[in-house]
């Protein structure tokens, strides 16, 4: 197996400085690279996995379909029975969705990534979404653990007639074990193309928190949680949609929002900061709601997890 599969390309030189030899399994061996590879297609009555492949640390419970208003949709849980992402782990995660498909594809839990003292851990997704299928995205929190350094590189190809709603939460750490900001890097990067490869947006977001006042405006200032929700659909919904969310999402006093336009108006950028991570994910919750109602014209219902 090459490691250099599982690898992302083009590594920022802040998490290449901690690309060293690490004294445990190797990289790229066996339990430490986690694959998974799953393509949905719409059906005569729903949406089906029609194509899987996973290795652990990585694994996918089969479809459940759980909305009354929208029964052809599969619901799908990435689990992970590590546990968390540790040192030198390096993640491979491919979506597909053809033919109408529509799904919501989520986690079981959130993105623990363990403390390290070499190397780093990365993970790498990318998603497809042909014309006119649906897809939402939405994964639990990322937690960084002490001393952890972190590479996500996000690769979205979207037609410009489906639609996406993708999520990202990061948060300080274990906050009930007062571990905050004690990490050392976590770098987030997304990239978005429609389906002639033309570029749509991109983003990205490196926190380093020995190296940066975090707490400074434009940065976290008063708030410890940033949560980014990107709605990827057809120019003609965008102006609406976007009026709607900022009618829809009244600021609280632990809660700041902030949604802007995509360039060519091929989407929404919203950003959320907060000092609470479940206040976070209920905003990225309306947000859903509202996007659904007016792509789909259904309702959304909480995601249920055992």
């Amino acid at each position: 197996m090459n490691n250099l599969d599982f690898t992302p390309d083009e590594i920022p030189s802040e998490i290449q400085k901690y690309d060293s030899e690490i004294k445990q399994l190797e990289v790229g061996k066996s339990g430490k690279v986690g694959i998974l590879e799953i393509e949905l297609k719409q059906g005569k009555d729903k949406t089906s996995i029609t194509k899987q492949f996973s290795q652990v640390p990585l694994q996918i419970q089969r479809a459940v379909y759980l909305e009354e208003s929208l029964p052809e949709m599969a619901y799908v849980y990435i689990i992970s029975p590590s546990g968390g992402i540790l040192q030198g782990d390096r993640y491979k995660i491919d979506i597909t969705l053809k033919n109408n498909a529509i799904s919501h594809i989520t986690t079981q839990g959130a993105t623990r990534i363990y403390s390290m003292n070499s190397n780093f851990a990365s993970q790498i997704t990318n998603i497809t979404v042909d014309d006119n299928c649906y897809l939402e995205y939405i994964p639990d929190q990322i937690i960084p653990y002490q001393n952890s350094r972190y590479y996500q590189k996000v690769n979205l190809n979207v037609h410009d007639n489906a639609t996406v709603v993708y999520s990202e939460i990061l948060t300080p750490g274990r906050m009930a074990m007062n571990e905050l900001f004690d990490y050392e890097i976590c770098y987030l990067r997304m990239i978005c193309k429609n389906q002639e490869n033309k570029f749509r947006c991109l983003e990205n977001m490196k926190i380093e928190p020995k190296n940066q006042n975090l707490k400074v405006n434009g940065i976290f200032g008063k708030y410890s949680i940033v949560g980014t929700v990107y709605v990827l659909t057809k120019k003609e919904y965008v102006t609406e949609l976007e009026n709607i969310i900022n009618i829809d999402l009244e600021e609280l006093d632990d809660i700041s929002i902030g949604t802007s336009v995509l360039p060519n108006d091929s989407g929404i950028i919203v950003k959320i900061l907060g000092r609470n991570t479940e206040k976070v994910i209920e905003i990225i919750y309306k947000i859903l709601k509202i996007t659904r109602k007016k792509i789909l014209g259904a309702e959304f219902s909480k995601i249920r997890k055992n």
